[in-house]
Parts: structure tokens; sequence; C-alpha cells
């Protein structure tokens, strides 16, 4: 039985972690940790769990305890974290922060897009959890990397839920605003682009262009829906045959022939891809759960290859009918 902890557990993506692994049967959480809510129950504020657990918050780090611990913390607290205490050698740790995604000399955390990085992943002490825009827009253009065909801009719109901003209220979360309304954040600055380059570049070195990505506010709670225009000659039989080629072993990660929605990912660890050909521009249609795919449930997917587990444990989920 893998134990593990949590730190940071107030949050949405801590919510969706704490309810798989309740039901992961490989799994058993010791402790969840959160200063401002020590002694309350997790119902107290992950609702959605009653009648699956009476664990309390705590504001204890019993980390010898554990044998893999998860970050669910704000940007810049899992570094502060790691430099401010001893972690125990053989402790793995998942961090769902973008403070290690991008590669430097001064840690040895692997990113864990594991349709990029699987067999590192499963070698891995130390993991850097994905962005939920870079995790949606990386499954749409790795296949092309792969086969060194990105090469000019990439032009990117993708529109994603209110969850994405986090727990703590603020002015574009609010519902009377966010709701029967759309808004532009964060344009060609958005802060994934960096891991998105990175992983590109991993596969198509000689990869130089633009990746001009235009991030939309969506009027719903959860999800990603990205397009993905790319220009290329090559035909679409060959395309489609190059993508479904590079995700053959993928669990979560599907080529669908026909146009793919919202709903078909929404609650499920899945990555859905569509691929079109109108002359010579590539559209690349990509969609995920932002709280699933793009954080929590890629979590625990890759708590499995660094635990050796078949990899879809505890992810079979599945969307909803309506």
């Amino acid at each position: 039985m893998i134990r593990a902890g949590i730190i940071g557990g107030a949050g949405y993506t801590a919510g969706e972690l704490i309810r798989l692994l309740l039901n992961h049967p490989e799994t058993e959480i010791v402790f969840v940790n959160s200063a401002s809510n020590a002694g309350n129950l997790l119902t107290d504020v992950h609702e959605g769990l009653y009648g699956e657990t009476d664990m309390r918050f705590t504001d204890q780090l019993p980390l010898d305890e554990v044998d893999v611990l998860f970050f669910c913390t704000a940007h810049g607290d899992t570094r502060k974290f790691v430099e401010s205490h001893t972690l125990p050698e053989e402790l793995r740790v998942i961090d769902l922060s973008m403070d290690y995604r991008l590669r430097a000399d001064d840690h040895d955390f692997v990113y864990g897009l594991p349709e990029l990085n699987r067999r590192a992943t499963c070698q891995a002490r130390h993991v850097a959890n994905p962005g939920c825009f870079a995790t949606c827009i990386q499954l749409g253009l790795l296949p092309l990397a792969k086969n060194l065909l990105l090469g000019g801009d990439i032009m990117v719109n993708a529109i994603t839920g209110s969850t994405g901003a986090g727990v703590k209220p603020g002015a574009t979360t609010h519902f009377s605003w966010r709701d029967n309304n759309i808004s532009v954040y964060k344009a060609f600055e958005h802060q994934h682009v960096p891991e998105i380059r990175q992983s590109i570049k991993q596969l198509q070195n000689s990869f130089d262009a633009e990746i001009d990505f235009i991030p939309y506010r969506g009027n719903f709670p959860r999800g990603i829906f990205a397009t993905i225009v790319v220009r290329t000659k090559v035909a679409i039989d060959e395309l489609t045959k190059l993508y479904e080629e590079y995700y053959a072993k993928d669990s979560f990660t599907h080529v669908v022939d026909h146009n793919i929605d919202l709903k078909q990912v929404v609650n499920t660890n899945k990555g859905l891809l569509h691929l079109e050909k109108h002359g010579d521009k590539l559209l690349i249609v990509s969609c995920i759960d932002n709280l699933l795919k793009g954080a929590s449930g890629q979590a625990v997917h890759n708590m499995n290859l660094m635990f050796n587990l078949e990899e879809t444990v505890g992810l079979r989920l599945k969307p909803s009918a309506f």
C-alpha cells in the first residue's frame, strides 16, 4: 500500500486528488496538511467527500510516515518548502505547482507528462506535474515535433473553466461576472508557454518559431478546449497515422476521427484529439479536464508510474451522460 501525504489540501486540485486517492485500491492517505484548516474535517471544505472520509486537516508534517508527497501549493511555495525542509531520501515527490517544470541545474525534477517522459517518470523520485493549458496544447503538438514537422509559427486559442483560476474568489471568478461571459487574458504571455516550448524542443531541437497562445476565460466550471493551427503540406491521412502511432501505447490520449467536444472529457483523465486539413493548414482540436488530466488525474498517473503500478489504476473515470 502506498502511503500518501498532501500539502496544500484546501484547493480544487487537492479536492480532486483526495477523491482519487480515497478510491485508489493501492493508496492510503496518511495526512492532508492545511495550516488554515487544521482540525477541520476534510468534508468541511470538500463537501463532495461526505460519506467517503472522516479525516481531518492537520498542520503536522509526518514526512517519515509517507511514501509519496503531493504539493497542491501556490506557485513558489513548493520551492520554499523543499529548500527549508530535509525530505527523507526515499520519499517520492509530485509537485502540482509550476516551481520545477523547467529544467535547471539546481533540481532533479522530471517533467511529468507521461506521453512525453513516461520512462523517465518511472525512474524518478521527484516529478513536476505539467500545467493544465500546457498539457492540452502539448498533446496536440507532440506527434508533429516527434516527426520534425513544426517549421513555422504555431497559433493556439484555448478556453478554460473557472476552476482553472483556483478556489480563492476574485473579480474574474465571481459568478455574476463569469456567467454568460468570455474574456481574453495573458495574451501571448501565459506562463505555460515556456514548458510547451521546452517539450517541443526535447523532440525537435531545431524548433525556433513563435507559439502565439491566446487564452480565454470560459463561463463553465471545468475543462479546457484548444484549437491549434500549424502549416504543413503533409496529407491528412499521413498526419492521422503519425498521431495514432505516437499515442498507440498511451492509455488516456485518443485520436478521434470526428469533431470532439468538452463534455466527452470532463470528469475523466482523457485527452481527446481531432485533426482536420484546410489547404496547407492543419487544425488540431484538443480537450481535457483541467482538474484531472490537467492536474490531479495526471498526478495520480505519475504516481502509478513511479511505483510500478499499471498506469490506469484508480483513473478509469467516466464522463457525464449529459
